[in-house]
């Protein structure tokens, strides 16, 4: 296959950090051709999110049916998704046009603490979406709230959590480290029958960490149909997540949290 197809299926970041911005960038500089089909209109900067616009749930049905009648998709990547109407659009489009590799990000609440999911959705994604994804990417605050525990304290308790969203119908889990309290940043690959697989990386000093999420999550996108198996696409993901974080500080993007570099290796 010359080209690769991969389609976000997100909300919106007007400063380009996260949401399908993000999305686009990382999955171009992986050599991934990116679509993305918008869920919500979101006033966001560096310093906060101002304003929630959502999507009409029959108008993302009809993007996504558009798109994917014409256009083959190698993989998708699920970001925001704001409540249960809009979630129940988007599973109906799965269900009907069956993409090959489906990465869900379960994003709930974005960096400066802005709720992004309604809280009466979570039960939505944990019977809609996660038996419908391939690999889903929480970080410890969405594999809590999933499970309706506490978040995990170490590596151990992050794996026990990761194999009871397995319990709830996920075929494959990256439970990711970045709110553990240490060194480095590890995140956990958690299958059926298999022992974790540890993704470990030095801890970047930087307060530019806005999208980190977005980011990793598409980059597993883009390189799982051009790798052989997930964890070949977890690992380089995560190198070119924890480059595009060194590389954040060269960037001058707003006063807040500024977002990561993604187009490290070409300037």
């Amino acid at each position: 296959m010359s080209s690769f197809n991969i389609l976000s299926i997100a909300g919106t970041d007007p400063s380009g950090g996260a949401g399908i911005q993000a999305d686009l960038k990382a999955v171009s500089a992986l050599g991934g051709y990116g679509m993305s089909v918008v869920t919500a209109l979101v006033a966001q900067t560096t310093t906060g999110v101002a304003e929630v616009h959502r999507v009409p749930p029959a108008f993302i049905t009809r993007q996504l049916d558009v798109l994917l009648e014409d256009v083959r998709a190698d993989a998708v990547k699920i970001g925001m998704l704001a409540d249960t109407e809009v979630i129940d659009a988007v599973a109906g489009a799965l269900d009907t046009h069956r993409p090959p590799h489906v990465v869900l990000d379960p994003v709930m609440v974005a960096k400066s603490g802005d709720r992004l999911l309604a809280a009466d959705a979570i039960g939505a994604v944990r019977t809609r979406l996660l038996p419908r994804a391939d690999l889903i990417t929480p970080n410890l605050p969405e594999a809590a709230e999933l499970l309706g525990v506490k978040e995990a304290a170490d590596t151990a308790e992050m794996e026990h959590q990761a194999r009871g969203l397995l319990d709830l119908g996920a075929r494959r889990v990256l439970i990711k480290g970045g709110h553990l309290d240490t060194d480095e940043s590890t995140d956990l690959l958690v299958e059926p029958g298999r022992p974790a697989a540890a993704f470990t990386a030095p801890r970047v000093a930087t307060k530019n960490t806005h999208g980190t999420g977005c980011t990793l999550s598409s980059a597993i996108a883009a390189l799982l149909p051009q790798r052989d198996g997930c964890a070949e696409a977890v690992r380089e993901a995560k190198g070119y997540l924890t480059e595009a974080l060194r590389r954040a500080d060269d960037l001058d993007v707003g006063s807040g949290k500024g977002p990561v570099h993604h187009f490290h290796a070409w300037w």
